[in-house]
């Protein structure tokens, strides 16, 4: 360790050569800048072949969701969900921490006021000492100054730790956003799974009145001797079958109603609806925009760069902690070892100049160990980067094959259930004049039920590619 101590009256000609060369060394600056790293990336999203840019990830959540019910449990959501305000306040703290960096570059200065009384031994070295030329028992000394301490950033020490606090307010930002694209999709989804439990239930309460009356048809032609106690007792069966899904699905609508109300930070309770499932279509124009956008566009892909560049610009200071680093502080004010004289000027000024000079010899490895462990972090989020990219991809294309394949299972779905429709009205008419049995018309009952809500839970699951696709782009934080 090197260090000075300068007067103020004497020459400062060394100090500001040690200022110049200060300067000209902190111009240089350790560590890699930092460059995204190469990502595997598609020409185009599996089951799209297009080069269209527009995306729906650019669309606002209030023009893709034109429910007016759905906008308003968003808007509430957004407005109320803990996991969202408890995100906001780590971006609101992270804030803080980013405005007390951008001032690590400036000097430290404190003051003080200092009093202080010593009574040494007569018998003492101090004690013979201080008597020799003052006649006090006691020695005063009061002292109020001026700390001036600032560090030079050579190496750029200094410049890397800003960039890290930078990167880890973005992260916490992009990270907030991430949170608020995910429980836009989650109320979105829990809406339309809420809808179609409605229709669910619906279309079972429909199909237990049409058991009822084809059990009191099959009564009837039991008391004519024309069918047996057992077909009654099946068709009686058939009804109870159907009757036992209306508590499932009303248990199931108030899961979903607490759900959705926890996620907009209510208390558990009903939720208003507005258009049913059916009257809720499927967006025409998703378009996902080319894959590359994904790394500017997803919220949770960006919070992963930033933490990639707060694991470079750590790399960088530890390897900083290895040079010299150069302090220097000035100190300047008043004393006097009498109190009555304490602010005699300039008979009690004084100053003081220091400057020190440390490299670190031996720590034992523990610099050099920081350094590869900084090192092998920022590889590590090299990798957390991409295997995010190859997720958001892998998420884009699922969504979409889901989108384009529930399209044909819609076409189907809606078909067969206009068969059996047309099927269960066959089957009674021919019941009724003898031509089929009770068995026919609980098998066609049976189908009908099923494939109506079979059809309401792929309508259901079209909504939810869509909302997939959409969070899945990085829509849903505008």
């Amino acid at each position: 360790m090197n260090h000075f101590i300068m007067k103020p009256k004497a020459d400062l000609r060394y100090f500001l050569t040690l200022v110049i060369l200060t300067v000209v060394i902190a111009s240089c600056k350790v560590g890699q800048a930092y460059k995204r790293p190469e990502v595997a990336l598609p020409q185009e999203f599996r089951a799209v072949a297009t080069a269209d840019t527009s995306s729906i990830a650019d669309v606002e959540w209030k023009q893709f969701f034109t429910d007016p019910a759905l906008q308003s449990l968003v808007s509430k959501g957004i407005s109320y969900n803990y996991d969202l305000q408890i995100a906001l306040k780590r971006v609101a703290a992270s804030e803080q921490t980013l405005k007390q960096a951008k001032l690590l570059q400036l000097p430290q200065l404190s003051f003080s006021v200092t009093g202080q009384t010593t009574n040494p031994s007569n018998n003492s070295l101090n004690g013979l000492s201080i008597g020799s030329f003052i006649k006090k028992q006691h020695v005063e000394d009061f002292n109020a100054a001026l700390t001036l301490t600032w560090e030079a950033d050579i190496w750029g020490k200094i410049r890397r730790q800003q960039e890290a606090t930078m990167a880890g307010y973005l992260q916490t930002y992009e990270a907030s956003k991430a949170v608020q694209t995910q429980i836009v999709a989650s109320i979105a989804q829990g809406y339309y799974n809420l809808l179609m439990l409605d229709e669910q239930l619906n279309i079972a309460k429909k199909n237990l009145a049409l058991t009822d009356s084809t059990l009191r048809f099959t009564q009837l032609q039991r008391n004519a001797g024309e069918v047996t106690t057992l077909a009654v007792q099946q068709v009686e069966a058939q009804k109870q079958s159907t009757a036992l899904l209306i508590p499932q699905l009303e248990q199931n609508i108030a899961i979903q109603e607490n759900a959705l109300s926890i996620l907009t930070g209510s208390l558990p309770g009903p939720v208003e609806r507005g258009k049913g499932l059916f009257n809720s279509d499927v967006p025409q124009w998703l378009t996902p925009g080319i894959p590359s956008a994904i790394l500017s566009r997803r919220p949770d892909v960006r919070a992963r760069e930033m933490d990639l560049i707060t694991a470079n610009a750590k790399a960088g200071i530890a390897q900083a902690n290895m040079y010299p680093s150069l302090s220097i502080t000035a100190q300047g004010g008043l004393n006097s070892y009498l109190s009555n004289n304490w602010f005699n000027i300039p008979a009690s000024l004084f100053g003081t100049l220091l400057g020190n000079v440390t490299q670190p010899v031996f720590q034992q490895r523990r610099l050099k160990t920081e350094l590869e462990t900084a090192k092998i972090q920022r590889e590590q989020s090299v990798l957390e980067f991409r295997q995010s990219v190859l997720t958001a991809i892998g998420e884009v294309s699922d969504a979409l094959v889901a989108t384009e394949k529930l399209k044909e299972q819609k076409t189907i779905a809606s078909n067969q259930a206009d068969t059996l429709q047309l099927a269960i009205k066959n089957a009674r008419l021919l019941f009724k004049s003898g031509m089929a049995n009770y068995i026919e018309v609980l098998s066609a009952q049976s189908n009908v039920l099923q494939s109506e809500l079979n059809l309401a839970n792929i309508h259901r699951l079209q909504l939810s590619a869509a909302v997939d696709l959409y969070r899945s782009l990085g829509g849903g934080w505008k």
